[in-house]
Formats: structure tokens, C-alpha cells, sequence
């Protein structure tokens, strides 16, 4: 299920119409949303830039009868940029399109819009592997969020994360509350739970290189793409040798189904930061929260992107200046791509069911079409 999404360009009152770049460094230092302002960044780590992000503002139904709201996705993109892109492209899309059917938001929605983006990709790798075969091995972890009515939809396949900047009432200070649950076997309990999945192989999560990996190739358990994990048909020639399995399969080894939950805002959270995982290596929950706190937010997520870099090459025991001097790839032995964006909540709109504004569009980096 592929379709086609009209989306118009964003535009803040720093006349950034499409983020501005810095080397290997594009952001947009703020703008506004439905519900209050947004920063976003991204630094790329890899040969080519693997991260995609959107943020969506205006109407959340293909047929524009429905509510208003603010849509936000990161997609952590591995093996290539194909994964990442075709989400980048359709996830936004396919969801309007169920939650016009569903007259509204809703967690079925959210889930067959997953389904759907998940099938439209690996139709897309059925046509092209013989020739491509590469891009059976191509995934994206997806993180997508949508604020509506007073309320916080959360659904995420894969690593990245979100975390929320909530007051505390009793000591006016800031606290950081992560909300989406992460699938990469690193993690005992996603171990856990892929095992109990496969009880038959107990193969089905392997050290290798002091990291935990599903068949010893990859730290996720859910993704879009990564057909060769997916469906047997595509685990074998062409495909390059390093990613065939040594068995045959019978069911999916990995899901594409996310974790969702669903949070009343209320007027002590203060804001939201939803990026990969290249920017949570380096910087805790808190440590993070704590710089928003405490910053202009104007080009705060900037500022999260530079703090994170700050922190890689401190690990390395060199000087920042050094680190940004290397290149792409091999930068990616000293950090990630890192995607961030950060989306302030303002407490007199978060409730405002009749909102209305001019619809916003906005693409991370390299993937902007307008």
C-alpha cells in the first residue's frame, strides 16, 4: 500500500523553510505546531545518511473531516536508506488514510498503518532483490507519535526513543519519564521475550563482538524491512552470504508489530524528545531533559546534537573539533546518525479540541520533498 501525500512546507519566524546545513550537521532551529513550538536536528555518522525523521501538523485524516493534531516520526534506518526513506514516505500517509476509516485516532489504526507500510516495503523488495539484493537486508527502526485531543499516542518497532520533560510539582524541577518501550536484545528482558517466541532455536539471540544480536547479525527484534529475517524466500541467493542464515525458516524471525501506549497530557509536561538511538548512547534520559530544561529553545535541538557529539569524543579522549573533521563512515566508528527532535507542549492547547491551523510539513535532513 503505497500512496502519494501532499505536503506543504513548513515555515517558522526564523524564515527556515527547510532546515538550514552545517557540514554534516541539518537543523531547524524552531517553528511552530499545533499545540506549541518544535526543534529539530540530525548529524550524520554513517557513509550515507541513514535516519529519516518527519514532523506533521494539521489534519490526521486523508479526508480532512477528522481531528487536528501533530504527527512525529523517527526512523533509524541500518543497511541502507530504502528502509528509512519508503517510512518516511508512506507511514504518514497510510495512517491518515485508516484513521479516516476509523472516523478518528485509535490504536488499530496506528497498527494497521504499521501493517500496511511494513507490506507496501517488502512488496517493493519482491520487485527489486534479484536485481538489488541488498535491500532484502535493508530495515528502519520506527518511532511515531501523534498528539491529539489532550492526548499522547506512542507506538514505536525498534530502538529509537522518546522521553518526556515533566514538572514536578513539589520541587519544580524537571523530571525525565521515557514512554516507549525499546526491542534490542541488549536488553535481558527483549531477550526474554524473543526467546519465549522461538523456543525451538536456541540460537535465536547470540553473542558476537560482546553485543547480544538476533541470529548473531542484528541488536533490534522489531523493524520495517529486514525481509531476509522476515520471510524465507528472501534468505538466500542473492543475497550477499554474510546475512544468510545456515537453516531455513518458518515464521518470522523478526516483528514489524510496535509497542503502543496512550498518555493524558496534563499541564505540568512541559515537552517531548523523540530521537534515535545514536543521541541516548551518549546522553541519559536525565542528562537530556536536563539540557532543555536550562536552554534557549530556540535551536535546542541543535544544542542536543552538539551536547551528544561532546560526549563521543570525550569517550575517545580527543577534542570535538578533531571529531567533526572525520569522515562520514568512518565517523560512524565514533558515533551514530543522530535525529532528534524536540516538540514543546503548551498547556492552554494540549485540551483544545477545536484548534485549527495551517498544515505543516516538515522532513529531517536529506529526505525534505516538498
Amino acid at each position: 500500500m503505497v500512496r502519494s501525500c501532499w505536503r506543504p512546507a513548513a515555515v517558522g519566524d526564523d524564515g527556515d523553510v527547510n532546515g538550514r546545513v552545517e557540514g554534516l550537521l541539518w537543523y531547524k532551529d524552531w517553528g511552530n505546531h499545533l499545540y506549541g513550538e518544535f526543534s529539530m536536528a540530525v548529524i550524520q555518522a554513517n557513509s550515507s545518511l541513514e535516519d529519516r525523521s518527519q514532523l506533521e501538523s494539521g489534519p490526521l485524516t486523508s479526508d480532512h473531516l477528522g481531528p487536528q493534531g501533530t504527527f512525529i516520526g523517527v526512523y533509524d534506518g541500518h543497511g541502507g536508506t530504502a528502509a528509512s526513506q519508503f517510512v518516511s514516505d508512506n507511514l504518514f500517509c497510510n495512517f491518515k488514510s485508516f484513521a479516516a476509516e476509523h472516523q478518528g485516532i485509535s490504536e488499530n489504526a496506528i497498527r494497521r498503518a504499521f501493517s500496511a507500510t511494513e507490506e507496501g516495503f517488502l512488496s517493493v523488495v519482491k520487485k527489486q532483490w534479484l536485481s538489488k539484493p541488498k535491500i532484502a537486508s535493508t530495515g528502519t527502526c520506527c518511532l511515531a507519535g501523534i498528539i491529539c485531543n489532550g492526548l499522547l499516542y506512542i507506538a514505536n518497532a525498534g530502538d529509537s526513543r522518546v522521553v518526556l520533560g515533566r514538572v514536578e510539582r513539589a520541587t519544580r524541577e524537571t523530571s525525565a519519564i521515557q514512554l516507549s518501550a525499546e526491542h534490542n536484545v541488549n536488553i535481558p528482558t527483549e531477550r526474554d521475550d524473543i526467546r519465549a517466541k522461538h523456543p525451538y532455536d536456541p540460537q535465536i539471540v547470540v553473542m558476537k563482538h560482546n553485543v547480544w544480536r538476533v541470529k548473531g547479525l542484528i541488536q533490534v527484534s522489531r523493524s520495517i524491512g529486514d525481509a531476509y529475517l522476515k520471510k524465507d524466500e528472501f534468505n538466500r541467493e542473492p543475497l550477499p552470504h554474510k546475512f544468510r542464515l545456515a537453516e531455513p525458516f518458518f515464521k518470522p524471525i523478526l516483528s514489524y508489530e510496535p509497542s503502543i501506549s496512550v498518555h493524558k497530557l496534563g499541564p505540568e509536561d512541559q515537552f517531548l524528545i523523540f530521537a534515535s538511538d545514536g543521541l541516548w548512547e551518549q546522553l541519559s534520559n536525565q542528562e537530556v531533559v536536563n539540557i532543555v530544561s536550562n536552554s534557549p529553545r530556540n535551536g535546542i535541538g541543535r544544542r542536543l546534537v552538539k551536547a551528544a557529539l561532546r560526549e563521543a569524543a570525550r569517550k575517545r579522549e580527543m577534542r570535538v573539533s578533531d571529531l567533526q573533521k572525520i569522515e562520514p563512515g568512518v565517523r560512524r566508528h565514533f558515533h551514530d546518525d543522530i535525529t532528534v527532535i524536540v516538540v514543546f507542549l503548551n498547556p492552554k492547547l494540549i485540551d483544545n479540541s477545536s484548534l485549527m491551523s495551517s498544515p505543516l510539513s516538515i522532513r529531517g535532513a536529506g529526505s525534505a520533498k516538498f
